[in-house]
Parts: structure tokens; C-alpha cells; sequence
């Protein structure tokens, strides 16, 4: 058997820029509600893959639905500046 080796220099060196920036890393912690809760319900849509929905998942779903789009809602306000203190009922 024989080793397989590059025989070219990788195409990007190594350099100390490709940690991300402080605005790359704010714009990554302001879209971390809405990720989670995108992962929330992602994880209860895959539960129903292999078997039927019951009443529970489906509670379960309209929940996690229901948080994403409060994240994204708390996202945009504060992209546009303006903040919303809780939900309005």
C-alpha cells in the first residue's frame, strides 16, 4: 500500500486574520435565539420521521414554530433599533 501525500502547498496559508471579528461574532450572538430555537424545531420535526404524530407532538411543534417566529420578531427589532419588552397579549 502506498501513502498518498500532497504535493502542493495548500492554497491558503496560515495566518492570524482568519479568527472571526468582534462585529462577526456580535452578528453571530444577535442571531443565537433565533438559531436555537430553528434547532427546537428542527429536533421535534425530526421525532416524526419515524413514527406517527400524536397530540403532544404536535403541541410540541406549534410551540417550537411559535418560538422561532417570536426569535426571528426579536431579531428584526432589534436589527431596526427599536426594542419590544415582552409579549403584547
Amino acid at each position: 500500500m502506498k501513502d498518498i501525500a500532497a504535493l502542493q502547498d495548500t492554497v491558503t496559508s496560515w495566518s492570524d486574520g482568519l479568527e472571526p471579528s468582534d462585529a462577526e461574532l456580535d452578528a453571530i450572538e444577535a442571531e443565537m435565539d433565533v438559531v436555537l430555537a430553528e434547532v427546537e424545531l428542527l429536533d421535534a420535526l425530526i421525532v416524526l420521521l419515524d413514527r406517527p404524530a400524536s397530540e403532544f407532538d404536535a403541541r410540541r411543534i406549534r410551540r417550537a414554530h411559535h418560538r422561532v417566529l417570536a426569535a426571528r420578531r426579536d431579531a428584526a427589532n432589534r436589527a431596526a433599533g427599536t426594542q419590544v419588552s415582552g409579549d403584547a397579549a
